[in-house]
């Protein structure tokens, strides 16, 4: 993970924290985004200390998360910030499931939870979107789950050429 991608999941979790008690970020999730950014070199007073609770010390992590938004300035979250947050980490998820770093239909579920929904379902993440509330459908007969992972990984593929040639396409030509 690089720090794009770190600080991208630290402010959804921020925005996450203002949510209903059953949908906000857990303490060991917030110590694990600690542990992720410090993995990524960011630099904050109080990130050693999140990244460095232990389980007894996890009531301590949403302080410290407000002190690491603080003194990386990532306050206040404007709206621009966090879908900019959401697409980066709908993109660095693909990669992931691409990579064969995160299961597929963990991944697909991810992008469809926490960046298409947020993000009014866009076109681009519509394959993966459908695939994820697929899983959810009851079904008369089990999913060939393997099948469900080549499309989900196919779909992630797919998302990623098209970001890459709109990436491409938006560079300034000289």
């Amino acid at each position: 993970m690089d720090a794009v991608v770190a600080i991208s999941l630290i402010r959804m979790a921020a925005a996450n924290l203002a949510m209903e008690p059953w949908q906000r970020p857990s303490d060991a999730y917030l110590v694990q985004l600690g542990l992720d950014a410090l993995m990524a070199d960011i630099e904050a007073p109080s990130l050693p200390l999140l990244a460095g609770l232990a389980r007894g010390e996890y009531p301590q992590a949403r302080e410290l998360f407000g002190l690491v938004l603080e003194e990386l300035r990532l306050l206040p979250l404007t709206s621009e910030d966090l879908a900019k947050a959401r697409w980066t980490a709908a993109q660095w998820w693909a990669g992931q499931i691409v990579a064969c770093q995160l299961d597929p239909v963990h991944g697909a579920k991810l992008i469809y939870e926490e960046a298409a929904a947020e993000l009014d379902y866009p076109d681009a993440l519509q394959p993966l979107v459908d695939l994820a509330r697929g899983l959810d459908l009851p079904n008369d007969q089990p999913p060939d789950q393997q099948h469900i992972r080549d499309l989900v990984t196919s779909a992630a593929r797919d998302f990623l050429a098209t970001e890459q040639v709109i990436a491409v396409e938006a560079k300034p030509r000289h």
